[in-house]
């Protein structure tokens, strides 16, 4: 079975425990800031996929990092990923519980990338608009992105919305080819 699918059951097994306990945010922002330590952590993600180091040993280091920091369904995740010798699908099981979470709670998250800051207001703005195209609730993101010259472009999941100045340009390059 490829790892895609294995974590996303992982993620989905994941998911039901944490919405049986009602704590279906808490364990998506743990879920990121274990994920965000591995992947800052360099060393660390070495020693969890070295294949001479004993699942016995990385649970250890793990205990002395994480226990007591997340909740008992993400700690139990941990575990179960090294003991399977699976801690490799880590970060595709936590983008997976995101997307299964969004889903469930009538959510989606939009990344959206403008030529400079955008104010509280004005993504609070931009996140109503989606939120009425998409009909659930939007979670932005910002991206500072100069090249895109003026206005937006927002992602949501596979979709992108391009109102860039850049992107504009382009479309009217090829409308006069």
């Amino acid at each position: 079975m490829s790892d895609i699918v294995v974590a996303k059951r992982y993620a989905r097994a994941l998911f039901e425990v944490a919405n049986d306990k009602g704590i279906i945010s808490q364990v998506e922002e743990e879920l990121k800031s274990v994920a965000s330590a591995i992947r800052d952590n360099a060393d660390l993600q070495k020693f969890l996929n070295h294949p001479n180091i004993g699942n016995t040993v990385k649970t250890d280091l793990l205990k002395q990092i994480f226990e007591g920091k997340v909740s008992e369904p993400v700690w139990n995740t941990l575990l179960v990923l090294i003991d399977k010798g699976r801690q490799a699908i880590f970060s595709v099981l936590v983008s997976d519980y995101v997307k299964i979470a969004n889903e469930a709670l009538g959510q989606a998250s939009a990344t959206i990338y403008s030529a400079f800051t955008l104010t509280e207001a004005q993504q609070a703005e931009i996140a109503s608009h989606f939120s009425k195209v998409t009909g659930k609730t939007i979670r932005v993101a910002t991206v500072v992105e100069p090249k895109l010259l003026g206005g937006i472009q927002v992602r949501i999941g596979d979709r992108l919305y391009d109102g860039s100045l850049a992107g504009k340009l382009d479309r009217l390059s090829k409308a006069l080819v």
